[in-house]
Parts: structure tokens; sequence; C-alpha cells
């Protein structure tokens, strides 16, 4: 009853909104800004309660709990900025950031309860709800995620994928400037249907951050900025020619970007075995520090026969952000080159590495 009793402080100061989210139905306690709204239906997949200034501390206080995961990754006092606790015998999780912000997701992946401190705005807590929080909520319901951002060209999907920082959205970014749909930015949601991986849409933004946004506009402010605290903007990609593709389509290359090179060479692809390509998409999961052995296990098998029908290719930008055009030209003339569907011997080969790795 205390779990519950958190969606009941302010969400009557707003009217409810319903979207659709990388093939979810998703129902909000108020409007999530960046998102498009759909018709109302008594059918969803999720439900959101936003609720600022309550502790889970309190909800929780009586309830099981031990802590599932601590990150690495620290603040300048030591403390990890995100802890992870399994609440009441695996029924729900509790996610607490540095900041203050929390998330109650349940094991099934059908609501999420969010609070936030008052030094934090609604935007701050939206930035992590439509990333790891939605992350987290596609893997509990068995849905494999990329770390990529996904491109339609011509009716079929690339995946631009790589680690915090490689540019996966900036890259995305160059091709909606030549007028390229984008399906997704950082969270790739596949639907598996065997012999076809659909890459799902999410939502028409692109974060960028300000480096980003001049090396693309040529100037630093041309972009709002997702939250007042954030030094990243977005850009709504609605706006000025509608940039966003809402449909499904099927995920015909991965291409994972590397460092960047400084030689006349750059920027080029290079093809990857079908065992560096599972290693990499491996890598590249979305919040894989958050998986326990089933969701990754599950994943293997994903992966490798995602591998052995789609072609994983390794990415070289150029050190110099003057050179984005030309990754877009490489990679599209690299796209249409390959064959419509991969060769069979590659996905022998997957099926042994799949084996070894078990």
């Amino acid at each position: 009853m205390r779990i519950q009793a958190a969606t009941a402080t302010r969400e009557n100061e707003v009217e409810p909104a319903t979207y659709r989210v990388c093939a979810l139905r998703v129902r909000c306690s108020r409007p999530i800004p960046g998102l498009v709204s759909v018709h109302p239906t008594s059918a969803v997949d999720l439900e959101i309660h936003l609720n600022s200034g309550r502790s889970w501390a309190e909800v929780t206080q009586d309830v099981p709990r031990h802590l599932w995961h601590e990150s690495a990754n620290r603040d300048q006092g030591g403390e990890p900025t995100l802890k992870v606790w399994i609440v009441a015998d695996g029924a729900f999780f509790h996610l607490r950031y540095q900041d203050g912000t929390e998330f109650l997701v349940d094991a099934g992946g059908t609501t999420v309860w969010a609070t936030w401190p008052d030094s934090l705005t609604f935007e701050d807590a939206c930035a992590y709800l439509l990333g790891p929080v939605l992350g987290l909520v596609l893997r509990f319901r068995g849905i494999t995620c990329l770390h990529a951002s996904a491109i339609d060209i011509g009716g079929r999907a690339i995946a631009i994928a790589g680690a915090p920082g490689a540019g996966k959205s900036t890259t995305a970014a160059i091709f909606a400037t030549s007028g390229y749909r984008v399906l997704s930015d950082d969270i790739v949601a596949l639907a598996d249907h065997g012999n076809v991986f659909m890459a799902q849409p999410a939502y028409p933004r692109l974060g960028l951050w300000s480096d980003s946004v001049e090396a693309l506009f040529g100037v630093h402010n041309v972009l709002p900025q997702q939250t007042p605290t954030w030094n990243k903007c977005y850009w709504d990609l609605t706006q000025s020619g509608d940039r966003f593709q809402a449909n499904p389509l099927p995920l015909s290359a991965v291409y994972v970007l590397s460092e960047r090179d400084t030689t006349e060479r750059a920027p080029f692809v290079e093809a990857l075995s079908a065992r560096a390509g599972l290693t990499q998409l491996i890598a590249n999961t979305y919040v894989s520090y958050l998986l326990d052995k089933t969701m990754s296990a599950r994943d293997l098998d994903v992966l490798a026969r995602l591998v052995s029908k789609v072609p994983v290719r390794r990415l070289v930008p150029h050190f110099d952000s003057r050179y984005l055009s030309s990754l877009r030209d490489v990679i599209v003339d690299d796209f249409h080159a390959l064959p419509a569907t991969a060769p069979s011997e590659r996905s022998q080969s997957c099926n042994r590495v799949s084996q070894v790795s078990q």
C-alpha cells in the first residue's frame, strides 16, 4: 500500500497524456516534452506516474530491499552517480541518482513512479525517464535494445552504435540535415521476428551537446536546451520539415563508431567478422549494467541471430568535425554496396560463436 500511495500527491493537477514510444502504448500522469501524443486508449503497456518532492525512502521503508547495482562513476564526494535496489523480493526496482531523482519500476515493466527534488526541474527527470529508465522497462519486457541511433535509408534502418560520447546523435543529425529521417536517438528497441529485426521508432528529438550543434549549424545556441541545468540541447525533428520516421523499419546494418582518426583515410568503414560483430553488439546493448543472467542470455541469443542476418561494420570518423558530411556519404555508399542478405557462412559462423559463448 505504501508503494501505491506514491501516485496520489500531484497527479490531479494536470490531465494524463497517451503516447506510443518504442512500440509501447504509454499513459503518463502529465504530458512529457518531446513526445507526440496519440488518441487515448484504455489498453496501455506502460503507466508512468510523475510526482515531485516525495522520497522513496518513505514509500518503501517497510518493504524488504537489497542493493543490486552501484555505479562505478562517482561524484566529487565519492558517491556513486546511480544506485539500484531490488525491492519486495524482486517485485520492484528502485533507482536513485546522485542528484536525488528517483524511480520505482515494477519487474514486469508495466508501471513507473518518479520523484525529484525541488531543486531540479520536470525536464531533468524526463532526461532520465526517456533514457535509462525507458531502457530498463524495455529490457524487463524482454526487448533487446542497442545503445544506438537509427536512421531511415530508403525504407530500411541502419543503426549507429557506440559508447557514450562516440558521436551517435551527431551522426544521426548530419543525416537529418540532409533530409533523411531518424527513427530513434541513443536507444534502438528491436522487435524480434526471427529472420527480421524491426527497429522501433522512439520520439522525434535528437539530443546534442553544444559543440555538436556548432559543428552542424555553425553556431552553438541555435537549439533550445533540454533542461535549464544541462548544457545539452535538443533538435525537434518535427520542425522545419518532418525528419522523424514514425513507423518501424527492418534493421539492415549496424555501424559501430570507433575512436576518431586524424589521417587522410578517415572517415572510413571496415567489415567485422561474425565473432567481432557479435562482441561489438554485446558491448553496445542498452543499460547492460542492469541486466541479470537471464536477460543477458536472452540478449546473446537475439544478437547472435541478428549478426547472422545483418552486417555489422566498424565506422571510423575523422577527428575534425568538418568531415561530418563525408562521414554521412561514406555510410550511405557502404550501405548501398552491401548485399541484400548476409551470406550463409556468416550465419553458420555466428551459430558457432553463440555456442562457444554459452
